[in-house]
């Protein structure tokens, strides 16, 4: 009985390691089957041009280091958008303040401006008006006023551009015509198509 036994373990013992070989590979199988599956990074979508906020009847200013106002933008609803980080404003009015002091004001029904209101763009009864400005010294700036449908204005270059028919009044000269680029900086007025002109004598001749 003993020696049917030992017989019976040799042939066990011989058979052990490939038994356990077979459960470990099982269990390594099983293991890979059922492991949780690794997250996959989430893709970043690309912004979509939808607005990811709005201001109603508000008032946004801005300020040099020294405190000194710089444009002070206001409107009736504001949308802006992430993708162009452009604001939409209806009822827009906007005014900015040279470092001469001189001011500008932008008014229209809807106006599209960049992140730093460098660049707008005004639809509607858009009108950008130039304060007249009195210089010690030197002869005074007068009002310099810009009306159509549509106004594309850089206030960092002093540039006001259209592709529409626009009006453009200088003190009390007036001039019209079907497109438009004006560059203050360079004193050059670029009028074309149908262009008209009335130009006033000085005062006192």
């Amino acid at each position: 009985m003993i020696a049917t036994l030992r017989r019976g373990w040799d042939r066990l013992s011989i058979y052990l390691p490939v038994a356990l070989m077979g459960l470990m590979a099982l269990g390594t199988w099983w293991l890979v089957r059922n492991a949780p599956t690794p997250v996959k990074p989430v893709q970043e979508r690309p912004p979509t041009h939808e607005p990811d906020y709005f201001m109603k009847t508000f008032s946004v200013k801005s300020f040099d280091a020294t405190g000194r106002l710089q444009s002070d933008v206001r409107g009736d609803f504001a949308r802006h958008y992430l993708d162009t980080d452009t604001l939409e404003i209806d009822k827009a009015h906007m005014r900015s303040v040279a470092p001469d002091g001189r001011l500008t004001i932008a008014t229209a029904d809807r106006a599209l401006t960049n992140a730093d209101g460098s660049e707008v763009q005004l639809f509607g009864n858009a009108i950008v008006t130039r304060e007249p400005l009195v210089r010690p010294g030197r002869e005074p700036l007068p009002r310099l006023q810009f009306r159509g449908e549509f106004l594309h204005a850089w206030l960092n270059d002093e540039r006001v551009q259209s592709n529409q028919p626009v009006t453009l009044t200088r003190g009390k000269d007036q001039f019209t015509a079907d497109t438009m680029d004006y560059n203050n900086l360079s004193q050059i007025m670029q009028l074309q198509g149908r262009v008209k002109g009335m130009l006033m004598p000085p005062p006192g001749k």
